[in-house]
């Protein structure tokens, strides 16, 4: 499984890419997750307009035989979801692309280089 260089990671299997402007962020899950997961057959997330806590549970996805909490990676405000995500299955084929869950206006950009890089997240995973 790839893990990119780009993004930063969470122990909890999310992975979270401060945008160009600086305080917007696209956040999802890892390919590591999903695959742990297996079939994704629905996505549940918090409404836009909702302020999160660094590690709150912003949402869930439900996979055949279980559902886990969706946690962010920094604290921040959901400004978008993923409207692709009605066909859940987009997060198993492209978790890192078409398959992000959410975007949101971060309270502070820093917070995003203490998460894991690519390397780190890898030896947490094995991969």
């Amino acid at each position: 499984m790839s893990i990119p260089d780009d993004l930063r990671y969470t122990t909890d299997h999310e992975w979270i890419k401060l945008l160009e402007d600086g305080s917007t962020a696209i956040v999802g899950i890892t390919s590591f997750a999903q695959s742990e997961l297996g079939d994704i057959v629905f996505v549940d997330l918090k409404p836009v307009g909702t302020k999160l806590k660094s590690h709150e549970v912003f949402g869930t996805v439900e996979a055949v035989k279980t559902v886990a909490d969706l946690f962010a990676p920094i604290a921040g405000e959901i400004i978008e979801a993923n409207g692709s995500l009605d066909a859940a299955e987009i997060v198993n084929q492209d978790p890192y692309g078409e398959g992000w869950l959410v975007k949101i206006k971060v309270d502070d950009p820093s917070d995003v280089v203490e998460l894991l890089d690519a390397a780190a997240y890898g030896k947490l995973t094995g991969e």
